[in-house]
Formats: C-alpha cells, structure tokens, sequence
C-alpha cells in the first residue's frame, strides 16, 4: 500500500511541474536553495529546532533528508539551475567551505558553483580562487557572520567579483532578526563604493522591504530575491506593503526566484503560489521563476585584469568607482 508521505510528495511534484508548465517555461532556476558539509547543515538544523534568537519562532524543516534525496527532488520539480548557497559564521570557515562546495558542484552539474567570504586576511586570494574555479554566485550572510559588509578587508574582494560580474546573494535585511550590521544603510554605503557590484538581495530585504527596492531602483545591478518573501508564514509576522507591489512589476527583470529549499516551513510549491497570487502577470511570473535566473548564473566573465583585485591590500575598484 502506498505511503502517505509519497502520495503527497507525488502531488506536490505534480503541481510544482504544472506552475510552470502552464507558463511554458522549460523549469524553474533558484538562485536560494542551500547545501553545505553535512555536520555543518545538521548544526543548522539544530539551530532552526531550538528556535534560535536569529528565528524566534517554530521553524519545522519541511525536507529533512539526505543530500542525494534533497538533490532528486529538485531535478523532479523541475529546477533547472539551483545554488549550494553556504556560509561562515567565523574566521577560517569560508576557504573550507569553498572547497567543499566546487566539489558538490563538479558532481551535481545542475548546481551553479556556489562560494562563501568572510572579512578575514586571505579573503581576496581564496575568493580570487573560486571565481578562477568556475564560481558563478557567492553568499554573503551579514546575519549569520555578523560582519559589516563595508569592513575594508572585504573591499578587495568586492572589487574582484565586480569585475568578474560574480553576483553575491547577500542575507542583509534585518528579517527574521536584526543584527548589529543588517539593514540597508550599510549596503548602501557598499554600494556607493562598488556600484556594478551584482548583489542580490535575500528575502526582498525583509523587513525593509521598501528600503531595498530603493537601492534596486537606484543601482542597476542590485536584484531580490524571493525567498520566503510573500508566503503565509512571512506575512504573518513581515507583510510586504500592498502599496510597493507596483514597484515589483517595474523591477520585472530583476526579482529572482528564491526559495530557502530545504530550510523551509512549508511545501516549496507554496513560495510558487505566493508569487503567482501577488497578480503580476504571466509574464513576470516567467521572469521572476526562470529567465532572470538563468541570465544572472550564467557562467561568470573572469577578465585578464581579474588579478590586481585580488591583492591584499588592494582599495576599491577601477578610477571613478
């Protein structure tokens, strides 16, 4: 007799792969779904079962599984493209991290190599490393790290992934909890010195949700993303203003599907639905869960002066930045 759990999946399948066939679309690219070393997702699992100061709230994680388990059921949605987004909470956990994922990207060839930084020395030279190595997305959690995103150790790293057009989802809205440097103003304080640099903004920047918006209008690079964002369980606590859904449609070509797969509280069919009940459109629904996607994780431009960014020591970017 067939297993509940299997008959639900089984659906849930089936209507992830109906959004977007109705669409036309051939899949979906999720530029926010994570894998890591197991012993560090299993400390992150911990973390979201204790309902951590950085969540708050009951958080159950909707797919608990093994990696190649978590692996096959998004090939089975349909995700074309999807990230190892992963991240260090201490010095001297970005390199190790780094590698890790260049070789869960060489196995899992659907997965946009992925890479980490941290403000540390070094930072230039192994982020040099992995955009040399084929990285197409790096994650930034100013959370989780508890850094500045403007500490000038980073600032020749960032003048790196600029030239090499690497795009950085960075965690800095102050959602579910502030830290010390979330919020905008100190993006906008690195994007005042890196203005190509190619940020995406994680959660839509939730809880400021406008203030991002802003810096998307105002840098042509910056791009959010959908994770969580207009979902039941986010607006329960963090709704998104009605009055900014406008902005959302002119911002078409750089809202970026999200999801946060598998650390979600909810089947990943629901972050689908959200998007689709805010009434955009057909067309922004393609934009928003394929094309754009797919467009900002293609393979990254490594430049033959890609190495005067990654000197120690080296400030900001090229005369006029």
């Amino acid at each position: 007799m067939p297993d509940a759990a299997d008959g639900q999946e089984a659906r849930e399948v089936r209507e992830v792969r109906e959004f977007w066939g109705r669409l036309g679309l051939p899949g979906l690219v999720d530029v926010h779904t994570h894998f890591m070393p197991e012993r560090v997702l299993r400390k992150v699992w911990a973390y979201f079962d204790a309902a951590g100061p950085l969540t708050g709230r009951d958080w159950p994680i909707a797919y608990r599984r093994a990696e190649e388990e978590r692996v096959a059921l998004l090939r089975e949605f349909g995700v074309r493209t999807f990230t190892s987004m992963l991240y260090p909470h201490k010095p001297g956990m970005a390199a190790w991290l780094n590698s890790w994922s260049a070789g869960f990207a060489a196995r899992t060839p659907d997965c946009a190599h992925t890479a980490t930084l941290f403000p540390e020395q070094g930072v230039a030279a192994y982020v040099r490393e992995a955009v040399e190595g084929g990285a197409r997305v790096f994650k930034a959690h100013v959370q989780v790290g508890a850094y500045d995103p403007g500490d000038p150790l980073l600032d020749p790293a960032w003048g790196l992934l600029t030239e090499a057009e690497v795009p950085v989802v960075i965690h800095a809205g102050s959602g579910p909890a502030p830290g010390k440097h979330t919020g905008p103003a100190p993006v906008g304080r690195l994007l005042a010195r890196h203005p190509g640099l190619r940020l995406v903004v994680a959660h839509m920047g939730m809880p400021e949700y406008t203030d991002f918006l802003d810096l998307a209008e105002r840098y042509a690079h910056v791009h959010l993303d959908t994770t969580m964002a207009f979902t039941d369980f986010s607006e329960a606590t963090v709704p998104f203003p009605v009055r900014e859904r406008g902005r959302l449609a002119d911002l078409a070509d750089r809202v970026v599907l999200g999801t946060d797969f598998p650390n979600i509280p909810y089947p990943y069919v629901h972050q689908l639905r959200a998007l689709e009940r805010l009434g955009l459109g057909d067309d922004w629904l393609r934009a928003v869960c394929h094309d754009n996607g797919a467009r900002l994780l293609a393979p990254a431009r490594v430049s033959q002066g890609i190495h005067s960014f990654g000197q120690e020591g080296s400030q900001g970017g090229p005369a006029g930045w």
